[in-house]
């Protein structure tokens, strides 16, 4: 939230949050923090199709933006797609590029149709053809299928789309709309040179409930798209019925490194303090060591500064970030795409 706010600094914006009856203290945190923030409290998980065709069914603006809670977007992130959006006259969906929480770039940002032979590749493991590994991660290109932690578009597009379809409860319904978009006609592109954060990236087939919900997306996908294909129903309930026998609940990995930088004298001292660690002050990227945690400051370095910091770093060494929101309030990160983000309240 406070990345998007500084993004819409001077963009007319309304910011629209869908809480499908979070456990946590979510709801109160947006009220009290964010109270210009419209909020739709639902009383029960409808699902992430429903909860954003909700949201677009408020919004006011020309564009929209879907936006997963669990992303950091730089400050010319909306800037640069409405500038590029009015540059195509037959635009459909675009798509940025994502990284993950060790500033490793997730490959879902640009995928191709899953037909039949890809998504079969893609249960096997193996993933080179699901993915658009023909456009490179800071390319510019049309794309095929977006995903649905980013989606930007035009909200007549989205209407005429129809939404997200409520038959897919979570997963798929990227894919789906992405594909009503090109078979309607329109260009979906992928702008690799804006990139933001997403703390939550694709879970692996090795986790059974990840596997039942793609699997089952497959088959909604399927069967309103392509032919009945008996052959691939079987295959589909064959992988669910052994990705149940063989489930691996995914293990939190935990690193412990050896050294934790700050970037200014006062930084050092309070996280020192509060996470009980001995920070170490620290004025370029070349100062860092390997197998280090470094503590991005949003109040004194752009998050743009913070998601370029963290790209450059993961290609030349092991470390891992986190970003202190507040020097008062809460420190955000995570360590990879299959670790979930964490929020240390301090």
């Amino acid at each position: 939230m406070h990345s998007v706010k500084a993004a819409t600094k001077n963009i007319e914006t309304e910011i629209i949050v869908v809480d499908n009856n979070s456990y946590d203290d979510s709801c109160n945190m947006v009220k009290q923090l964010f109270p210009d923030t419209i909020l739709i409290e639902n009383k029960e998980n409808l699902g992430f199709s429903k909860g954003n065709n909700q949201g677009v069914a408020i919004a006011k603006g020309e564009y929209i933006c879907i936006l997963n809670p669990d992303t950091v977007v730089p400050e010319d992130a909306f800037s640069k797609l409405l500038e590029f959006s009015k540059t195509k006259d037959n635009l459909g969906i675009v798509g940025c590029k994502l990284i993950d929480g060790s500033g490793k770039f997730l490959p879902e940002s640009k995928r191709n149709i899953p037909v039949v032979k890809i998504a079969l590749q893609k249960i096997r493991g193996n993933s080179t053809n699901y993915y658009a590994n023909h456009v490179l991660e800071n390319d510019v290109a049309k794309v095929d299928i977006l995903v649905g932690a980013f989606m930007f578009m035009k909200r007549a597009v989205y209407n005429a789309l129809k939404g997200f379809d409520e038959d897919y409860f979570m997963y798929g319904e990227d894919i789906d709309l992405s594909f009503k978009s090109i078979k309607s006609g329109l260009d979906n592109y992928y702008l690799g040179t804006t990139a933001t954060i997403h703390y939550k990236g694709e879970s692996t087939l090795k986790d059974s409930f990840y596997a039942k919900r793609f699997y089952g997306a497959m088959q909604i996908f399927y069967k309103k798209h392509f032919k009945s294909n008996i052959l691939f129903d079987v295959l589909v309930w064959l992988g669910i019925k052994l990705a149940f026998l063989l489930r691996k609940e995914p293990k939190a990995i935990i690193k412990r490194s050896r050294n934790f930088y700050a970037y200014s004298k006062e930084n050092v001292e309070f996280l020192s303090k509060k996470l009980q660690e001995p920070f170490m002050l620290v004025n370029t990227l070349d100062e860092i060591a390997e197998d280090s945690t470094v503590v991005f400051d949003a109040s004194s370095m752009s998050y743009k500064e913070i998601i370029f910091n963290m790209i450059n770093l993961n290609n030349k060494k092991d470390v891992l970030f986190r970003i202190l929101v507040n020097p008062s309030s809460f420190i955000v990160g995570s360590d990879s795409s299959n670790s979930r983000g964490e929020v240390i309240t301090l």
